[in-house]
C-alpha cells in the first residue's frame, strides 16, 4: 500500500451488516456479478472483524485495523497510525502519524470525502459527527438511510456531482458505508413481512445492481483506484435467539473482505 499513495485514488466501501455466509452463497449462485467481475480469484476472503458493530468498527478501521485474516498472523496492515510497539506494520504498510487514517490521507495530500449510510454519520446528533468529522467533506441524507429502498443509488448521485468540483490533480480518498443490508430490509424482496436471511441477501444483490455506475465513477478521474470493500460486521436473524448484533456470535465476527485495483477509466 505505502508505494499507492499518493499515485492511486483510494476506494473504501463497507457492506454495513453484510454477513459474509449471505455474501458468499450470493456469490456461489451467481447473485452478485458485478462483485464477481472484480473479486480478486472471483471469491471472497473469510476475515474477522476488529468490533461487533457499526461505531467501534469503523474507529478501528479509520486507525488502520481492517478485518484481518482468518489464517494465523501476524499480518501486515494496509494501513497503520504509529504507535509504538506495533506489531502488524511492515515494509508495504502506509504508516501516517495522525489519529485516524483520513487525516493522515490528508497530510499526504489527498482529498478526503465521506458519504454515510446507517444511523452513525447522521450529523442530526453529536454521536453521528464523530466519524464524518475526521473527514475533509461529509455527506448524509435520509435517501442515505437504512429505511431507503435507493440508499446506495442516491449516494453514486451525490458523489457524482461533488467529483465535478474535486481537482483532478489531487489524489481522492472516497467513503462509502452502504446501508441496505442493515434491517430492515425486508422492502428488497417482493411480499417479505419481515427480515430475514433471505431478505438479507436480496439487499446484497440490490447493491451489486449498482456497484458497475460506482466503480465506473471513481476510475474517472483518470487514476488508478484501490479498492477495499468489506462488511464491518455481520448480524443475525434467529440463529441462537439472537437477532441483530454487537454480540459476540461467530457470525457476527465474520465478515467478506476483498481488495483489488481499477483501471483507470
Amino acid at each position: 500500500m505505502r508505494a499507492l499513495i499518493g499515485t492511486h485514488d483510494l476506494l473504501f466501501v463497507t457492506l454495513d451488516t453484510l454477513r459474509y455466509d449471505v455474501a458468499a452463497r450470493c456469490l456461489d449462485q451467481g447473485r452478485t456479478p458485478q462483485l464477481a467481475k472484480v473479486l480478486p480469484g472471483g471469491v471472497w476472503q473469510r476475515r474477522h472483524t476488529p468490533a461487533s458493530f457499526t461505531y467501534a468498527a469503523h474507529h478501528a478501521f479509520f486507525a488502520g485495523f481492517l478485518p484481518t485474516p482468518v489464517t494465523p498472523g501476524p499480518h501486515e496492515r494496509l494501513f497503520a497510525a504509529r504507535f509504538g510497539g506495533s506489531e502488524s506494520s511492515g515494509p508495504d504498510t502506509f504508516v501516517f502519524d495522525a489519529a485516524d487514517l483520513p487525516a493522515g490521507l490528508a497530510a499526504a495530500g489527498y482529498h478526503t470525502v465521506c458519504l454515510g449510510g446507517v444511523g452513525f454519520f447522521n450529523p442530526a446528533a453529536p454521536l453521528g459527527r464523530v466519524l464524518p468529522g475526521m473527514f475533509a467533506e461529509s455527506h448524509w441524507y435520509p435517501s442515505f438511510g437504512v429505511t431507503a429502498v435507493d440508499g446506495l443509488g442516491a449516494q453514486i448521485g451525490v458523489l457524482g456531482t461533488l467529483l465535478e468540483s474535486v481537482d483532478l490533480g489531487r489524489p481522492l480518498f472516497t467513503f462509502l458505508n452502504v446501508a441496505a443490508l442493515h434491517q430492515p430490509n425486508k422492502h428488497y424482496l417482493p411480499g417479505a413481512t419481515a427480515d430475514t436471511v433471505e431478505t438479507h441477501a436480496a439487499a446484497l444483490e440490490y447493491v451489486d445492481g449498482q456497484l458497475d455506475r460506482l466503480f465506473a465513477l471513481v476510475a474517472g478521474r483518470g487514476r488508478p483506484v484501490q479498492v477495499i470493500i468489506c462488511s464491518d460486521h455481520g448480524t443475525l436473524y434467529g440463529e441462537d435467539g439472537h437477532v441483530g448484533h454487537r454480540v459476540a456470535h461467530e457470525t457476527v465476527w465474520t465478515v467478506p473482505y476483498a481488495e483489488f485495483v481499477l483501471d483507470p477509466a
